[in-house]
């Protein structure tokens, strides 16, 4: 394949050799380039650029571990073979993201979410986010191939609508999600300040039934003379006795106040 080398300007192959090289078609007099970036997704998720080179009358793929170029055999055929068989891998593994989200909801919905809930929430949408980014680029750059070839006699541009429509549909389910994900994120922080209310609330009363605790403790305890119930032997259970009637007193408060709100 050194006349296609030959062929191919040196900065069209230096963007065939960059894995991560966005989604571009870049017509010539010679040949035009075609390259499309879609996602991988797997334990983690990566991108790779798929680069075709497409002459008047075949089409060659770039294969970056040899540096080289395979011709296909056909002029557009071949490409959306191979386009197609990736873009149907995408799909399915993309399942795998609303699976996840639909688990995230249902724990949210049960108040059984995880202390991982924001670890994961922030991959997820990380990934997403990068998803997106990455189809938006590849359905732009597919539907202006279809534009340029769409007059060709041997173009099958049903096969290119039906890849771009893949796409556009990805690209739509990415952005849902992405929405959905937004949507959970308020449902757990709501949840959680509801807890947080909720421990707050239970510490003022404990509070308030303990300050008037405290400042009778405080007042019996200062080492002054003439205290009440200092003299006698029942000074203490008269501490107690007044004590207790505080506590209930205020328990009957916070119950009446609590009824009035």
């Amino acid at each position: 394949m050194g006349e296609i080398h030959n062929l191919v300007d040196n900065l069209h192959l230096e963007d065939l050799r960059n894995k991560s090289h966005p989604s571009a078609f870049d017509e010539n007099e010679q040949y035009d380039m075609l390259i499309i970036r879609l996602p991988i997704i797997t334990q983690e998720l990566e991108t790779n650029s798929i680069g075709f080179i497409i002459t008047h009358n075949n089409s060659y793929l770039y294969e970056r571990d040899k540096d080289d170029f395979k011709e296909l055999g056909s002029r557009f055929e071949a490409p959306y073979e191979i386009l197609d068989a990736m873009i149907d891998e995408l799909i399915k593994s993309f399942d795998g993201y609303k699976e996840l989200i639909l688990d995230m909801e249902e724990m949210l919905y049960l108040n059984k979410t995880k202390k991982s809930f924001m670890k994961q929430w922030l991959k997820l949408k990380h990934n997403i986010a990068r998803v997106e980014r990455a189809l938006m680029h590849a359905s732009s750059t597919m539907n202006k191939a279809i534009e340029y070839y769409e007059n060709n006699s041997d173009f099958p541009i049903n096969h290119y609508i039906d890849l771009h429509e893949h796409l556009e549909r990805t690209l739509r389910s990415a952005t849902l999600q992405l929405s959905k994900l937004d949507y959970l994120y308020n449902f757990y922080s709501a949840q959680t300040n509801e807890r947080m209310n909720h421990m707050i609330y239970t510490l003022t009363i404990i509070s308030a039934i303990f300050l008037p605790l405290n400042l009778v403790v405080g007042f019996f305890g200062m080492n002054t003379s003439g205290l009440p119930f200092s003299d006698g032997s029942s000074g203490t259970a008269n501490v107690i006795t007044l004590i207790l009637l505080l506590s209930i007193l205020t328990i009957g408060i916070i119950n009446f106040v609590r009824k009035k709100v």
